[in-house]
């Protein structure tokens, strides 16, 4: 018979891993960034500039409702001035004299005497002529509040 060759079993190769161990991850999933080439591109967050974008829009919207708030704060002022004004105009009213009822929402005129006394006329400062007795103050209106609100 022809030269036969009897070939033994060569042991089994096993392939090696040409990855260096050490640079395998046991749970790539929680690394932070992509374990694939084909993975996902993760960014690290720059935690100082969402801070900063953060605080920015924090201080926009803080700032315009302080603004807001402000505001009415002005408004509020200007309308207890207002009111203020009104006692105080009301107050010298009810000390003159006045020699009819007031009727609420008429006009009428406050002036001053000569002695410091005032005076509350349905007679214009203009219907007077060219002397009038008093020295005109305001021209003022009865509001339904009973407060005297002035006019000019």
């Amino acid at each position: 018979m022809a030269n036969s060759e009897h070939t033994e079993p060569q042991p089994s190769k096993r392939k090696e891993n040409p990855i260096d161990p050490d640079k395998v991850a046991e749970n790539p999933h929680l690394l932070p960034y992509a374990h694939t080439v084909g993975g996902a591109v993760i960014k690290p967050i720059d935690k100082g500039r969402v801070k900063g974008l953060a605080l920015s829009a924090m201080y926009e919207q803080t700032n315009a409702q302080l603004d807001q708030l402000r505001e009415q704060v002005e408004l509020l002022a200007r309308q207890a001035k207002a009111i203020h004004d009104r006692v105080k105009i009301s107050e010298d009213i009810y000390q003159a004299e006045i020699n009819f009822k007031p009727l609420i929402g008429h006009i009428y005129h406050l002036y001053q005497k000569e002695s410091g006394k005032h005076v509350v006329s349905m007679v214009g400062p203009e219907e007077w002529g060219p002397n009038p007795p008093f020295t005109f103050i305001a021209t003022v209106k009865l509001l339904s509040d009973h407060t005297w609100e002035v006019q000019e």
